[in-house]
Parts: structure tokens; C-alpha cells; sequence
């Protein structure tokens, strides 16, 4: 395809390299090298979160390249940047996990800031780590300038004794060495074998919860969220993007043309169908948003529960990414829930076709068992379930994948930080029965809305993963096994239930039913909330204030500005 049929006169770069008037801009271009037909081409913005923070990150620069090779070769003109990154693994378990929400807001602004400042008319992203995944493409949705997603791949599993081990595993060690079932030098032995090759964590974690919904909802290439990492493969999936966005800019075909609401119920469908993250409960909102469409927790939920759990992947299951892309990869879970009428076939995707003629050649492989056909599930509500109740009157949502007790009742043993929970379970200071309840770690409360998985995985390293249960106002990591319910709302900072409850207060579970309640009346409820006053979270400057001030409720999504529906000007057609 030749880009120079494409109309440079509607494209946001010819406030920069058109005209005389624009002679100082093109100096600029040609300090850097370019000539003057690749300042006459569109510019592709190809964004890139990497950094040496996490191995999820550090493949990223080397597959932006392939992209940059793609773009020109399809005459484009890349023009490569890079954004932050928290990785959640490292950021686990202290105060710096507060910063990991707040880090998707600041990578979908910085992208959007410098695509604005620089009238690029295109974006290729690449993500890896967790947060990176929602914020990139938040900001394709926000710019609707034609995009491509990539996502950086998935790490490889590690072996200890002669099995297969994934990050979870060593988190889920710390448990077990701090009741003296695992020793020393088996621990650290495990943490040297478990990660070892680049890519993000490898189950059905939320990096590869979003990836799989980044094919679903059509901003990626079929297969290529699915490629592990160090696969040779990725650099044709990059290449092939850098191709494809000229393609899209060509015919006009915007992310907002892709994520429609049937794209939305479509993401929402393959993570239940994978027993996929909590935290995908948070980031489709907060995309939808940026269409200015409505989607909020409750209708994840309601996807959730009518979706089938299919997909054998750990943390409930026993494959890992790798084994699901060799099986057939996330067409093959997407064609079986098409077939068996689950999701839409008539949305558009970034190849310009349809979901439906995307996966219309796509055979199911009768040799693999990590997805099961959906007519023939592990359980016929997905992997993720959404509850309501006087405790969650605003929401909250639950991981069942791989549980067999989904119903739970005891007393409530309260906390108001995660460490002061951890400390707890680290001195075995819980009993069998109870429910723990750890508050005032919400988007606003913590500020940050952290996860647990260094509370939870301890917990379940113990042998007290189906004994407990836990709830928070926070987040879970999508490592997280157990009776764990998270996105309690309203958060406790704001005069939620949960910021009412005290110890013994009797907590019911109802996954099935989709229930989370006290037995405490509502007369009572309400003489509590006389008494209570907001936490002071100490942090009274810097991101994370910022953030608290305007972060909304983590039934829509947790999101920081008005999003599309309030938009006066879309960046696309300035």
C-alpha cells in the first residue's frame, strides 16, 4: 500500500509539517535524520512501555523496532516514545502497590499528551505489565486516531523439582515457609527457577487477562497477544501491526468503530470464559468510558454469570499462556463461544474484517485440553462472578474459577491496611471460619486501591485458602486464589457498609446466589455511621492526592476525567 494516497490535509500532522509557517517544525524532523518524503508521510506514534523494571517489559524496545520496520515499509513515518510502567510484582505487597492504579491513568494521559503535542496520526502500543495493558489502550480509545494493540507476551514457565512453576507459586512459598512447610533453600531455590525469561507473569494473571481481551474487543491482531515473549513469531505479529496501522488510517477506521458495546460484552465474555482477572471487572468500564459508553461492574457481571468457564489456566486451572497459544491460541477459545452463540461476530476488528470472518478459518484442535468446547464446561457460570448485597450496595466481584465451595459464612475480623492484616496471617493471629476484612485501601481510602496477593497467597501457602475468606474495598492480583472478594463499594473512605463492620459482625458469601451481606439491620448500620469519620491516608501532596481527589467510584472503573461522553473535541479531527 502506498501512504501516499492517503489525504495529508485531514490528518493531525499537517499542523506540523505542512505550509511554510511550519519551516521551524521540520527543522526539527530533519535534525533527526528524516528526509523530506518521510516528513510528506503520516506519522505513527509507537508507544512503548518499556523499562527494566520487570522482565513483563524489557522485550518491548526490541519489538518496537519490528513495528517501526512495519510502519515504513507500508510508507509511514514511526516516531517512537516511551511511557511508564508500575509492574504489580514488585510493587506487591508495600506501599509501593498504591501507585499501580494510579499508573494506568498517568500511562493513557502521557500518551495522549504526547500524541497531542506532537500531531501524530496514528499509534501502535506496546504493553506488558498489568496496568500497561488497560492504559495503552485507553488511550487509543481517548485519541481515536486508528490503533493497534501489542502486547509485550507472555513469560515462559520455570521448573522446580521436575514441575512447572509460575510466579504465583513463590508468592504462595512465602505462606508455606512461614508455617515451616517449605525450607529456606527449597524457597530460594524456587525464586531463582521461576521466572526465567522475559515476558509478563504467565497464567491467567491480569497481564494476560487483558491480552486475551485485547483480541476480544479487536484492537489486536488474532494470535498475537497469545505469543510467549521470546517466540520469534512476535517480531512478524509487530512488524505485521506497523503494516496494519497504515492500512487502518488509510480506510479510517478508528478504535471507536472497534470498541462498540457488543466489542465490550465480547472482552467481558472471554475473561469469565478464561477464569480470568477481577481486575478486568475494572479496566472494560474504565475503556468503555473513554468511548463514552456506559458499562459499569454490574454488566460485567451479568456477562460473567452467563458466560461458561472453559479455559483450563492457572491460577484455578493447571496451564499457563504458552500452552493455550501452542493449543490453538485465543481464536480457539474465541471461535468455541462463537459457535455456541456467546459472543457478537459482527463487530469490526483492527484487520478491517469482522470477529466472525477473523475466526471463520480457525479449526477446533480435538488434540489439546487446555479449552474445553463451551458446550461442554467446567461450569456454566464463568470463571468470575459479580455479588451485590447491604454490604456492596455498589458491587462487588469474586474469582470462582477452580472453587468447588462457593458459599461462605462467618464472623468478620477487620483490619484497616493491608499490613496490618498481613501481619496477622503471617503470625497465624486468624482462626478458621472467619472472614477477613481488610478496608480503607479503595481508589480514594488508600489512596490506590492496592492489591492483596501477598495477604492472600500467604493465606492460602498456610492451607487456609478454603478456610478464610477475605474482603476488601481493594484489588486482587489475578494470581489470587481463594474465597477473595474485592471492588467492595462504596469504598470504606466514602461511608461504605465495610467501613461500618466490626469484629464478629456475622459476613455471608453467596457466590452462587451473587450475594455479599452482614447480619447487621440497617437501624444499626445507620447509628454506626453517625460516629464514623473518614480516614486520614496521610498522603497530602504528590500523584497519589492528586489522584485521590479525582478518582471516582471502582464500580465505573475507577476513572479520573468525564471521558467520552462529555468530550467537545475528539483529538482524531483537530
Amino acid at each position: 500500500m502506498d501512504a501516499f494516497v492517503i489525504d495529508k490535509s485531514r490528518l493531525p500532522s499537517r499542523h506540523v509539517t505542512v505550509g511554510p509557517q511550519r519551516a521551524p517544525h521540520r527543522s526539527y524532523y530533519y535534525a533527526m535524520g528524516l528526509t523530506k518524503r518521510q516528513i510528506q508521510q503520516p506519522f505513527v506514534g509507537v508507544a512503548s512501555c518499556w523499562n527494566e523494571a520487570a522482565p513483563c517489559n524489557i522485550a518491548l524496545m526490541r519489538q518496537a523496532q519490528a513495528v517501526k520496520r512495519g510502519v515504513a515499509a507500508a510508507s509511514g513515518t514511526p516516531r517512537e516514545f516511551c511511557t511508564i510502567t508500575v509492574t504489580d510484582g514488585i510493587a506487591m505487597g508495600h506501599q509501593g502497590m498504591k501507585s499501580s492504579l494510579v499508573s494506568r491513568e498517568c500511562i493513557a494521559d502521557s500518551v495522549e499528551l504526547t500524541m497531542r503535542g506532537h500531531c501524530y496520526d496514528a499509534l501502535v502500543g506496546l504493553a506488558g505489565c498489568d496496568k500497561s495493558l488497560p492504559g495503552m489502550m485507553m488511550a487509543m480509545v481517548r485519541l481515536n486516531v486508528p490503533s493497534v494493540f501489542i502486547y509485550g507476551g507472555s513469560i515462559l514457565p520455570g521448573t522446580f523439582k521436575g514441575r512447572p512453576v509460575t510466579i504465583q507459586d513463590v508468592f504462595e512459598a512465602v505462606g508455606r515457609h512461614s508455617v515451616g512447610a517449605m525450607s529456606l533453600d527449597d524457597l530460594e531455590e524456587l525464586e531463582r527457577v521461576a521466572c526465567p525469561s522475559a515476558g509478563s507473569c504467565g497464567a491467567q494473571f491480569t497481564a494476560n487477562t487483558m491480552a486475551t481481551v485485547a483480541e476480544a474487543i479487536g484492537l489486536a491482531l488474532p494470535y498475537s497477544c497469545g505469543a510467549p515473549a521470546p517466540y520469534e513469531v512476535r517480531d512478524t505479529f509487530c512488524f505485521t501491526a506497523g503494516e496494519q496501522v497504515m492500512e487502518l488510517l488509510a480506510r479510517n477506521i478508528r478504535p471507536r468503530d472497534i470498541v462498540t458495546r457488543k466489542a465490550l460484552e465480547n472482552a467481558a465474555t472471554v475473561v469469565a470464559a478464561s477464569g480470568g482477572s477481577t481486575n478486568a471487572a475494572l479496566h472494560l468500564p474504565a475503556i468503555a468510558h473513554e468511548a463514552g459508553i456506559e458499562f459499569d461492574l454490574f454488566e460485567v457481571a451479568e456477562i460473567f454469570r452467563r458466560t461458561p468457564y472453559i479455559a483450563d489456566l492457572k491460577p484455578g486451572g493447571k496451564y499457563v499462556a504458552k500452552d493455550m497459544f501452542e493449543a490453538g491460541g485465543i481464536p480457539l477459545l474465541m471461535k468455541t463461544l462463537l459457535d455456541h452463540g456467546f459472543m457478537h461476530g459482527d463487530v469490526l476488528t483492527v484487520t478491517g474484517r469482522t470477529m466472525a470472518e477473523n475466526l471463520a478459518s480457525v479449526k477446533w484442535n480435538d488434540a489439546q485440553d487446555v479449552v474445553r468446547p463451551a458446550n461442554n464446561p467446567f461450569t456454566k457460570t464463568g470463571g468470575v462472578v459479580g455479588l451485590k448485597g447491604n454490604l456492596a450496595p455498589e458491587g462487588a466481584i469474586v474469582k470462582v474459577a477452580g472453587m468447588s465451595k462457593l458459599r461462605f459464612s462467618g464472623p468478620a475480623r477487620c483490619f484497616d491496611s493491608e499490613e496490618a492484616c498481613f501481619e496477622a496471617v503471617s503470625k497465624r493471629g486468624y482462626k478458621e471460619g472467619e472472614v477477613l476484612v481488610i478496608r480503607y485501601e479503595g481508589p480514594r481510602g488508600g489512596p490506590g486501591m492496592r492489591e492483596m496477593l501477598a495477604t492472600t497467597a500467604a493465606i492460602y501457602g498456610q492451607g487456609m485458602g478454603d478456610k478464610v475468606a477475605l474482603i476488601t474495598d481493594g484489588r486482587f492480583s489475578g494470581a489470587t486464589r481463594g474465597f477473595c472478594i474485592g471492588h467492595v463499594g462504596p469504598e470504606a473512605q466514602l461511608g461504605g457498609p465495610i467501613g461500618l463492620l466490626k469484629d464478629g459482625d456475622i459476613i455471608t458469601i453467596d457466590a452462587e446466589a451473587g450475594e455479599l451481606s452482614c447480619e447487621v439491620s440497617e437501624a444499626e448500620l445507620a447509628k454506626r455511621a453517625k460516629s464514623w469519620k473518614p480516614r486520614d491516608h496521610g498522603y497530602g501532596a504528590g500523584a497519589l492526592w492528586k489522584y485521590a481527589q479525582q478518582v471516582g467510584p471502582a464500580v465505573k472503573g475507577a476513572v479520573t476525567h468525564p471521558g467520552g461522553a462529555r468530550e467537545g473535541v475528539c483529538y482524531a479531527d483537530i
